[in-house]
């Protein structure tokens, strides 16, 4: 399972806006525990010039999310190390019948000090003020600490995201890794949540001899908490409202989404003898060690996350065991193919799971059978022995059209919350004609997709729960064994109660694009 989603544990939107009368602020009201986040600018609503402060009002949003369950997560090995995966800010905008701005862009900066949510509702009349209850406003963090500059206190500089709208009514996903990072070391930045606000030149112009030039002033010395701002607008963004972490509907709350590749890629089952017709990394072949343990995945106690070796062999005449010296291998050195080298060098992968790249000449009459054995280096243990039917690298004289039947081997009709599910494929091409005596004798052969990838929606609304992830980060590819392709789901990502479908596509490489596959497979969460 290469997704991991974590909601907003705390949310609320701050103003500055007047109340009915345009006269008075809502600086100490509190929206903590609307379903509604909003974010806002207007310029010249109320009466008066700017210098007398009545015509800029502003709204900001205050997202936290909780780190130290994905810090926990990475500690059990349920999230990779740093540099191994990605993690994403997606917010998702909730429609209105107010008027949207266009052609907009929001910073989303790291707040610097601690804030409580509140239990405000009200965003209309704005009524709901925070006084010695726990909340944040826009004067104060808390009940008890107000802010250093009204509207929040949140880093700039190199911590400073943007996200962009053209339209006005687009969701958010943001790149938000290095921010993350920061929070589970801890080095430099505290989790305190993010602040979404229009950027400077977007926020309404404001200027007062009262105030002075710099923005690090007390709070007290601005006017009702209204914003010194030379290089702000003099038109009003009015309004963008996203879903906060109250929302009914599951999947449109605030989340931080953690995405990486943990599809295992083991060629056992397609093992080819290095060829002319393909590249030097294409001759290599990547086997997969995997040590249960009572059912559990265990890491090798001489090993642990160290380096393990593979020699290969050809087999005995008599049995199935490795007789003679191991064959010459290629493999890989750095970034270089080498030939003439063995053992080969294997690694750690994650618990209970190694794996090696090795490539093997067949010669003039390669054989049909090898054998792959694993262990601790010179005079070491050997861990494994494992059997391999190599195959030999073809030309063709026709361009294949690359179609395929696929069924889901092992779908069960409902899933638990609680579980991880592991759905394995059969795949076989769709031209596939058998002889008589094929169809007879032969179970249908396994083909294993190389490049694949699932999706998850849902039944009622198609709504996608899961897309395709085919970019950088890899997270909805297909891993394949020696029995076919699979994929690992945690469940808990879909809400209960509802009826999902498995989406599927394959990469045709002699189209050089993913191709959705007709079938759809259905199960519901319960």
């Amino acid at each position: 399972m290469a997704i991991k989603r974590y909601i907003a544990d705390a949310d609320n939107t701050i103003t500055n806006a007047f109340l009915e009368d345009l006269s008075t602020r809502a600086t100490g009201s509190s929206m903590g525990a609307s379903d509604i986040l909003e974010v806002f600018t207007i310029y010249g609503q109320g009466s008066g010039s700017a210098g007398e402060g009545k015509s800029t009002e502003i709204s900001r949003i205050l997202i936290k999310f909780p780190v130290g369950n994905i810090s926990e997560d990475r500690t059990n090995s349920l999230v990779p190390a740093s540099g191994s995966v990605s993690f994403y800010l997606k917010m998702y905008n909730a429609r209105h019948s107010q008027t949207t701005p266009r052609d907009f862009t929001l910073d989303v900066a790291p707040v610097n000090r601690a804030w409580q949510e509140g239990t405000g509702l009200d965003m209309n009349n704005y009524a709901d003020l925070v006084h010695d209850k726990p909340g944040s406003n826009w004067m104060s963090a808390s009940s008890t600490t107000g802010w250093t500059i009204p509207g929040g206190d949140f880093y700039t500089g190199s911590w400073g995201l943007t996200a962009s709208f053209d339209v006005g009514n687009e969701d958010v996903e943001l790149d938000v890794t290095e921010l993350v990072e920061e929070w589970i070391g801890g080095d430099q930045l505290s989790n305190y949540g993010i602040c979404l606000k229009f950027t400077s030149s977007q926020e309404p112009y404001f200027s007062s001899s009262a105030i002075a030039e710099d923005d690090g002033i007390a709070a007290a010395e601005h006017e009702n908490g209204v914003l010194h701002n030379l290089t702000g607008s003099l038109k009003s963004y009015y309004t963008k409202k996203f879903f906060g972490r109250g929302s009914e509907f599951f999947y449109k709350r605030p989340t931080i989404e953690a995405r990486w590749d943990s599809s295992t890629r083991d060629d056992r089952a397609q093992f080819y003898y290095s060829s002319s017709l393909a590249p030097p990394e294409e001759n290599m072949n990547t086997l997969y060690l995997y040590n249960y343990v009572r059912g559990r995945l265990r890491n090798i106690p001489a090993i642990e996350d160290g380096n393990i070796y593979v020699d290969i062999y050809k087999p005995s005449n008599s049995s199935n065991e490795p007789t003679g010296t191991p064959l010459t291998q290629a493999v890989r050195e750095a970034s270089d193919i080498c030939s003439g080298l063995f053992p080969a060098t294997g690694g750690w992968v994650s618990t209970g799971i190694y794996s090696c790249s090795v490539g093997v000449t067949g010669g003039t009459t390669p054989d049909t059978l090898l054998l792959d054995v694993w262990h601790g280096g010179d005079a070491g243990e050997t861990y494994f022995t494992g059997t391999i039917y190599p195959k030999t690298l073809e030309a063709s004289h026709y361009n294949p059209g690359g179609r395929h039947v696929t069924t889901m081997t092992n779908l069960r009709p409902i899933y638990s919350p609680r579980e991880t599910a592991r759905f394995r494929l059969h795949v076989r091409e769709k031209d596939w004609s058998p002889t008589i005596y094929t169809k007879a004798s032969k179970n249908i052969e396994n083909t294993t997709i190389d490049s694949g990838s699932y999706r998850i929606f849902r039944i009622t609304d198609e709504l996608e729960v899961v897309p395709h992830n085919t970019g950088s980060d890899l997270a909805t590819f297909l891993s394949f064994d020696v029995t076919g392709n699979y994929f690992d789901l945690e469940v808990a990502l879909l809400e209960k109660d509802y009826a999902y479908g498995i989406g599927l596509a394959y990469y045709n490489g002699s189209i050089d694009s993913w191709v959705e596959q007709p079938e759809t497979f259905k199960f519901r969460v319960e």
